[in-house]
């Protein structure tokens, strides 16, 4: 049963995509609401309450024993980055499939969950779209901001309270407040690295999720010249500067790493190959964007420092000027412990016993534990990285730990 709708849920969402490579569905764009809407018709089905809120995040309330406690929220989003995996956004975050999956097995049953379950679909939560960070996710909390409503998407350039208004939502309404009270929620998502499937291990508890530091729009100014005619001492040349910058950088992220802190640092986008660039010219620009993660706010700080003296060096070194352009930035955030400690115990009623790791990823659950919520996730074991089309996952990795969740909910052994 629950293999079953799961992967009957991943077939149906993943038919809603713009042409491949893999998949893709835009934040706050018509895919993203059909998507949406499989979801909506699979929870009525099972005589679920289906609302949304002013940012168009979809709720699917199952009445549990005792309506007055505080429910849980289960679930994830459905966009994708451009291109992506058939997994991260519908059954990475399975918060969507994992979710419906366990909502289906308490129907099944015949049994009411103890609580009010809650199958959440947020929106927007792949901020390649917006240059914001978990926007559904926020709008359902109250913590969007008006600067943030006019960030313009990157394929349309229109506004995101252009698009939340095209697909049903209030961004008015958004900004009014006030969020979701403080309850409990859990992400399913598939891991965004090697780990578990190295170990050979189905999923894992999460007890972290990484802050971010990303300059989306940067570039290097420098002087277009000869290839063959410009003195190396004369040249001003973006490529060669951006090239130490990438050195450098590199050199600190190991020096880092050697002092036991956490850190990843990507440019995640390097172009230098406008009209304007030829091969006998000597590059006079470059675009970039570079993205600093780690599992502690000190860290990033300290990279941001050294970002900006580094550049001021290259600068002064090359002849170039650097523009980093708006700083976008999201907190490290710490999970509920005692939530996972509670799941730890339903997977050891079943014979399990999941590991417990950092996400090195953005993720939904971090924004409510960040809002004062018992938030946490469990990872599903992949394989081939994520954010591209080559992204595995075995629907029985995905099975058990929605069973792991019966186990601890419902406080009996999981049916399939």
């Amino acid at each position: 049963m629950i293999e079953t709708t799961i992967a009957r849920i991943i077939e149906e969402v993943n038919s809603l995509s713009l042409p491949g490579p893999g998949y893709t569905r835009p934040s706050y764009s018509p895919l993203e609401t059909q998507a949406h809407a499989i979801i909506a018709a699979e929870a009525e089905k099972l005589g679920m309450t289906v609302t949304r809120d002013a940012g168009s995040n979809l709720f699917a309330r199952m009445p549990g024993r005792d309506r007055a406690a505080p429910p849980l929220f289960i679930g994830s989003h459905l966009d994708t980055v451009p291109m992506g995996g058939a997994y991260d956004g519908v059954a990475g975050v399975a918060g969507v499939a994992g979710a419906m999956a366990l909502a289906a097995s308490f129907a099944e049953s015949g049994e009411m969950p103890p609580v009010d379950l809650v199958v959440t679909v947020t929106r927007a939560e792949e901020s390649v779209w917006f240059p914001v960070s978990y926007i559904g996710s926020r709008a359902t909390l109250g913590r969007l901001t008006a600067p943030e409503m006019e960030a313009h998407r990157a394929d349309t350039g229109e506004t995101l309270a252009h698009h939340m208004r095209l697909e049903g939502g209030d961004p008015d309404a958004v900004l009014k407040g006030p969020g979701l009270l403080p309850a409990s929620f859990v992400e399913i998502h598939i891991e965004q690295g090697p780990v578990l499937h190295q170990a050979d291990e189905p999923f894992a508890l999460v007890n972290g999720v990484r802050g971010g530091l990303r300059y989306r729009n940067a570039g290097i100014d420098g002087v277009w010249a000869h290839s063959g005619g410009a003195p190396r001492a004369e040249r001003a040349d973006a490529v060669f500067a951006f090239a130490d910058l990438v050195s450098v950088l590199d050199r600190h992220w190991a020096a880092v790493l050697c002092e036991g802190l956490d850190l990843a640092v990507t440019f995640g986008r390097v172009d230098a190959a406008s009209d304007e660039h030829a091969f006998a010219k000597v590059p006079g620009r470059l675009e970039f964007a570079v993205d600093i993660r780690s599992g502690e706010g000190t860290v990033l700080h300290q990279m941001d420092a050294i970002l900006k003296q580094e550049i001021a060096a290259i600068e002064a070194r090359r002849g170039v000027l650097f523009r980093l352009g708006a700083q976008s930035c999201s907190k490290p955030a710490k999970l509920s412990s005692g939530l996972n400690a509670r799941i730890a115990e339903g997977a050891a009623r079943l014979g399990l016993a999941p590991r417990v790791m950092l996400s090195g990823g953005g993720h939904d659950a971090a924004v409510f534990a960040t809002a004062g919520w018992d938030s946490t996730m469990l990872f599903i074991r992949n394989w081939n990285g994520s954010h591209n089309p080559d992204e595995g996952m075995d629907v029985k990795d995905l099975a058990a730990a929605v069973r792991v969740l019966a186990a601890t909910f419902a406080d009996r052994q999981a049916r399939a």
